[in-house]
């Protein structure tokens, strides 16, 4: 199934007598973005360059969609309808890459400037499930009442975790997502919470016996990397041992063991030094450990930060109704749509290419057939 046949599946916000395909409309304003549109204006402007290339993929039988065609469709269109879409595109897109994770990353990213007026203290934000290897955005959900942790079991309900480790932060550290991840067939290792006062208390008491006890721990029990550049060093070591936690109502389901990470870094003359816990489904070697917690940042360093610098998601301000949470989606499949393209070369030098290119456009537009 192709991209526009799953786009239009997306149910229609507007009348009946409307002269665009809703399918059309977001196949647009998805190439658009590839070229580094940012607002609905340019999309219109983008729509009406390159509307005969366009046409070689949707009909748009009215012509190039107008700005306020853009607005109304992504202010009426329903987030969820669309985020399912984007999960179904991304199912579509790795039966045929056959591309697999061992590690997805969950995580929230606020939409800064996408506040209604008045709730600039509580802009929508977006929960991303991220492939670390890949470095696909494989599901996403809007945070409604729930808030971010809801949201993230919303995204991964739907996933197919099989072989796979979650790794999150501590909001996502609670008895309901670790349900469901291994309901999914995953595993997890998710940072231990401070306010978590049963589980903390008893993860850290098991840590300490061990570590009092050093050796009666295996060898791949422990392990340590250093690391230094950019003016600092930074010495991470850690410790994994099999733990049992005391049953009650909200103990994690699946827990097998705890890991603790000392990290010290020192930039001058100033060291600091953070203690984290951690919980995990499975047991895995301290260096297994390490690297995990390492590549779970891989969403900050390559979803994120791409959103904002290239795709400049922190300075949209869209707001009304939908419009926000709908360009979100958009942004992230136009990023996976980037990153599918095999060439070697920065991002950001493919989307200037499909921008002065018609060819170098098609040759990404192959990538979203």
């Amino acid at each position: 199934m192709s991209i526009v046949e799953i786009l239009a599946e997306v149910p229609d916000p507007r009348r009946c007598n409307a002269s665009h395909a809703l399918a059309d409309i977001l196949f647009v304003a998805l190439a658009a973005m590839l070229c580094g549109a940012t607002s609905c204006t340019e999309m219109a402007f983008f729509a009406e360059g390159r509307l005969e290339l366009l046409r070689q993929f949707v009909p748009l039988e009215g012509g190039a969609p107008s700005h306020d065609t853009f607005s109304r469709v992504f202010r009426g269109l329903d987030p969820e309808a669309l985020a399912a879409a984007f999960g179904r595109v991304m199912v579509a897109f790795g039966e045929t890459a056959r591309r697999t994770a061992a590690q997805v990353a969950i995580d929230g990213k606020s939409l800064r400037r996408a506040y209604e007026k008045g709730r600039s203290h509580m802009p929508p934000l977006v929960v991303t499930v991220f492939e670390c290897e890949t470095f696909m955005s494989l599901r996403q959900a809007v945070s409604a009442a729930g808030g971010e942790a809801e949201a993230a079991i919303e995204a991964l309900r739907l996933l197919d975790l099989s072989g796979r480790i979650v790794s999150g932060d501590a909001l996502h550290c609670h008895k309901r997502l670790c349900q469901t991840v291994i309901d999914r067939g995953g595993d997890y290792v998710l940072t231990i919470k401070g306010n978590q006062s049963n589980l903390a208390k008893e993860a850290n008491a098991a840590l300490d016996t061990a570590l009092d006890a050093a050796l009666a721990l295996p060898s791949t029990a422990i392990a340590q990397t250093y690391d230094d550049g950019h003016g600092r060093e930074e010495v991470r070591t850690c410790a994994v041992v099999p733990f049992r936690q005391t049953l009650g109502k909200n103990a994690l389901p699946g827990l097998v063991a705890v890991a603790r990470i000392v990290s010290q870094r020192t930039v001058g003359a100033v060291t600091t030094i953070k203690v984290r816990a951690y919980a995990l489904s499975c047991w895995m070697t301290a260096e297994e450990v390490l690297d995990a917690v390492r590549r779970h940042w891989e969403i900050e360093n390559n979803l994120h930060w791409q959103l904002d610098v290239l795709l400049k998601e922190d300075q949209s301000r869209s707001r009304k109704d939908y419009a926000a949470k709908n360009l979100a989606v958009i942004r992230r499949l136009a990023l996976n749509t980037l990153r599918a393209d095999p060439r070697k070369i920065p991002l950001s030098h493919k989307q200037h290419k499909a921008r002065w290119s018609d060819s170098e456009l098609l040759t990404l537009m192959t990538h979203m057939r």
